[in-house]
């Protein structure tokens, strides 16, 4: 009898952990690898009429990605004001938005609705409105979901809706208003918050109420925008790591304070997050990438470093697949070897339609996902991408899943041989429905261009606020905020070592 409770035990076990391997609970999904393990059924062809699930209408824009839990697709958006930098409105009718769509049928479940906390950044000139107010992908443990807002701070829910709690982050502003873009991540009981704009801080808040446990001050944390990795080094340390301005940086998770350091690329401006593979990580910034084994501590010299490279992203972040890195930017897929850094291929995407200028580059933000031996790679217009992964990289696919004027930054969310796309109007949801995929040409040459075209002009011209040059990232004279260290406070700094 016990035997069979034992294995009882074991399935539920199994089927629990399967469970939550198959979600998408974070931005690019486990271990933010981009990796999705149970979708190889997805389809290499779509359009609006062929292999689209559902279609569901936001009530708002945002650069945020969707994430999956179970049976629930989970998004972030904005309304009410900054729709329009021409008209933008009245700040004070500024409302964030967690939107729950059912993952099979598009139903929408549940949807709240929070007012923004002012002052907040207005929504003007090169800054906060190259990408609105809601571009903090959301993160859940399985249990509840966990929403960062900005200035509008950190928000706890249950998957039926229900506000467990709120709490505040911070309330300043990078000095050039680009605001922050880092997403939240769960670790164990903890939730971590990089408010680089809001606090220059990275902050840890205990996830069944919001308390604060931590909170690391750092004015490094200017001029990072990406989302931090956690590594596990061992089976008894784990690291919190993360690319900003010239630097990567290893945290205790426990307590936020810093292990180690170490130069990275002379980049200004980190704007893609870290990849890992088991104690090995990789990061690529606008002035190169490099590759470190972790397990050191303290300030680590460049003979650390695995390797050095010189290929470089700007907002989309790397994919590992088995022994190479795929990196897009400016329209352009990289490969390189995992182990050497070598550049191996580079190729151009086939009829990419241009989201950028010389001055500011891409604005292609979203990163690429693998399923299979697949990779598929959004960019702001719409278009996804589909190359095959063997020996030799091949593009297989163009698709586009609307001709209206809308503008994709989020990165895809992919579980249970679906994906979800979100624009600024839509949450779209792609499956195999075994249905014939009109030629491309076809479906470009009834798409309008130029209503594609109009709605990245605005953007355009701003590039994120001018993001895709190296400035170097200076504090201004007008700049009010407290002095702060320029790095976390290290292990064993109390005690003076």
């Amino acid at each position: 009898m016990n035997r069979v409770f034992q294995l009882c035990v074991a399935w539920l076990t199994l089927v629990s952990t399967v469970a939550i391997a198959d979600d998408w609970p974070r931005f690019r999904g486990q271990a933010g690898s981009g990796v999705a393990s149970d979708s190889d059924s997805l389809p290499n062809a779509w359009s609006p009429d062929s292999n689209l699930a559902w279609k569901v209408q936001l009530p708002g824009p945002g650069a945020s990605s969707p994430i999956i839990v179970g049976e629930k697709v989970l998004v972030t958006c904005y309304s009410g004001y900054g729709l329009d930098r021409k008209n933008p409105g009245e700040i004070e009718d500024l409302v964030r938005h967690l939107v729950c769509v059912d993952l099979t049928t598009g139903d929408t479940l549940w949807q709240k609705d929070i007012k923004a906390s002012l002052p907040e950044d207005p929504y003007d000139k090169s800054g906060v409105s190259s990408h609105g107010y809601a571009s903090h992908t959301p993160c859940s443990d399985g249990t509840n979901v966990y929403c960062f807002f900005g200035k509008g701070g950190v928000y706890a829910f249950d998957l039926d809706g229900n506000n467990l709690w709120n709490a505040g982050a911070g309330k300043e502003s990078d000095p050039p208003r680009w605001g922050s873009s880092s997403s939240p991540l769960v670790y164990k009981d903890t939730v971590i918050v990089t408010a680089s704009a809001e606090s220059q801080s990275i902050i840890g808040f205990d996830k069944a109420n919001g308390e604060k446990v931590w909170q690391q001050e750092a004015t490094g944390l200017d001029g990072m925008w990406g989302t931090p990795a956690i590594v596990r080094i061992d089976a008894r340390r784990t690291d919190l790591v993360m690319l900003v301005a010239k630097e990567l940086w290893g945290l205790d998770p426990e307590n936020g304070k810093l292990r180690w350091h170490v130069k990275a690329t002379s980049s200004a401006q980190a704007y893609a997050s870290v990849i890992s593979h088991r104690a090995r990580v990789f990061a690529f910034s606008g002035a190169g990438s490099v590759a470190l084994d972790l397990g050191s501590s303290g300030d680590l010299d460049d003979s650390k470093a695995v390797w050095r490279g010189q290929v470089s992203a700007t907002y989309a972040s790397p994919i590992r697949h088995k022994s190479k890195l795929y990196v897009v930017s400016r329209g352009i897929l990289t490969v390189v070897d995992a182990e050497s850094g070598k550049r191996l291929k580079q190729m151009r995407l086939k009829d990419a339609r241009i989201t950028g200028n010389a001055r500011f580059g891409s604005l292609d933000y979203a990163s690429p996902v693998v399923v299979g031996d697949r990779l598929f790679y959004l960019n702001a217009s719409g278009q996804t991408y589909v190359f095959g992964l063997g020996d030799d990289v091949q593009q297989l696919a163009v698709n586009e899943v609307t001709t209206d004027r809308e503008v994709f930054w989020g990165s895809p969310a992919v579980s249970n041989g679906r994906m979800v796309l979100r624009s600024s109007k839509h949450l779209y949801c792609i499956s195999d429905k075994s249905e014939t995929v009109l030629p491309r040409e076809s479906f470009v040459a009834n798409a309008d261009n130029a209503n594609v075209q109009a709605a990245l002009t605005d953007v355009r011209r701003r590039g994120r606020g001018g993001r895709g040059s190296q400035a170097e990232y200076a504090k201004p004279a007008n700049d009010t905020r407290p002095d702060r260290p320029r790095r976390p406070t290290s292990v064993g700094a109390e005690q003076g070592n």
